[in-house]
């Protein structure tokens, strides 16, 4: 069912989902948008894959333009998220997309944020990745960011090791209950 879930969503073909389903080079990006009118669809989350690159790179730091945009990868232990203890969402750090949280992430030893699963696969896009003249596996969120990777060498009960750049995350703590 999973894999079946991704697929649907990797060819964005889920009805009633906002129009940012497209990932990587399929964006349909709008030319004259401004940084205004994208951070008003940031937060409604709405036209997410109209935001065009000349705009996010006015929109975030150039390492963090980097690794979401032009696919980069962070020096390995260089993240913020690596070792973070505290519960909460990891969201897409440019379109704001909830994708993993604390609940499946481990520690991989690799250097970089792991989770064994995803938590909201509906923001979460899978792609074959040839460019390193292997097949790999690419993660984006549904607007297009590259995340990082996914390979075949976590932990039960998945076996799966979604492999991330702190940069390519932003972190929403849990809030906290009281009785």
């Amino acid at each position: 069912m999973t894999r079946y879930l991704i697929l649907v969503l990797s060819l964005g073909l889920v009805a009633g989902l906002p129009a940012c389903t497209k990932a990587g080079d399929e964006r349909d990006t709008d030319p004259d948008m401004t940084v205004r009118e994208a951070r008003a669809n940031i937060n409604a989350g709405t036209n997410l894959s109209a935001i065009p690159n000349e705009v996010w790179k006015q929109l975030l730091p150039p390492a963090q333009y980097e690794i979401l945009w032009e696919k980069g990868t962070e020096p390995a232990f260089s993240g913020k998220w690596v070792d973070n203890k505290a519960e909460g969402t990891y969201v897409s750090a440019g379109c704001r997309l909830p994708v993993f949280n604390t609940e499946h992430q481990y520690k991989s030893g690799t250097g970089w944020p792991s989770f064994w699963d995803v938590a909201y696969p509906e923001n979460v896009v899978l792609k074959d990745d040839w460019s390193w003249g292997i097949k790999r596996t690419e993660v984006l969120s549904r607007c297009g960011e590259h995340l990082g990777h996914v390979f075949k060498d976590g932990p039960p009960p998945t076996g799966l090791r979604y492999c991330l750049n702190s940069l390519a995350l932003d972190f929403v703590p849990a809030v906290e209950k009281t009785e």
